[in-house]
């Protein structure tokens, strides 16, 4: 076990983007309906796919490998309410997470992933490197990204508060803690 205070000057967290495969012509349809009726939508170059802190709350960048055009999506109050909705009874800092609404509108809702296949990362990639997510998608090995802002502290610290968890890869923090270094007999 390893405590780190979230105060920590050394402590940074980086954003996991997320990069889809195997979408059928269907799927590739909902997200885009979906996006078109829950967001806002603004074409924007690939340096700016990973959104600012600026941003307003719930806003990702996304691309596809058919058209490699990239996209700012920025939750509307159509989309707010069906985030609402799907995620009632969750606290309002777990509902203003962006990979709450990604996971919910998107992974769940247009893609048809379940909670088990988002756990087994069923057509499901992770990448810290928005670099890699394009390489990735140039490559044609995944379908569609999603570029996602690293989570601030604060929001980690009051989903935590609220007595709830955070969305699979919603962190990754930096430092990593090395593995394999000391092992402590058990018997």
């Amino acid at each position: 076990m390893a405590l780190v205070s979230l105060d920590d000057p050394g402590l940074t967290v980086f954003a996991t983007h997320r990069l889809l495969k195997d979408l059928g012509q269907e799927q590739r349809e909902a997200i885009r309906d979906a996006a078109g009726a829950g967001f806002d939508l603004e074409q924007i170059t690939e340096q700016e796919l990973v959104p600012g802190p600026g941003e307003p709350a719930v806003s990702f960048g996304y691309m596809d490998a058919h058209h490699l055009k990239p996209w700012r999506l920025r939750l509307n109050a159509q989309g707010e309410k069906a985030l609402d909705e799907e995620l009632a009874g969750r606290s309002d800092a777990y509902r203003r997470l962006d990979s709450a609404a990604l996971e919910e509108l998107f992974l769940k809702r247009a893609v048809g992933l379940s909670p088990e296949d988002i756990a087994a990362k069923k057509g499901l990639g992770y990448t810290p490197s928005a670099e890699q997510a394009l390489t990735e998608l140039r490559a044609g090995n995944y379908d569609a990204a999603f570029f996602l802002r690293p989570t601030p502290v604060e929001q980690v610290r009051a989903v935590a508060a609220a007595g709830e968890t955070m969305p699979p890869k919603s962190t990754y923090f930096f430092p990593k803690l090395l593995t394999g270094i000391v092992f402590n007999p058990l018997s």
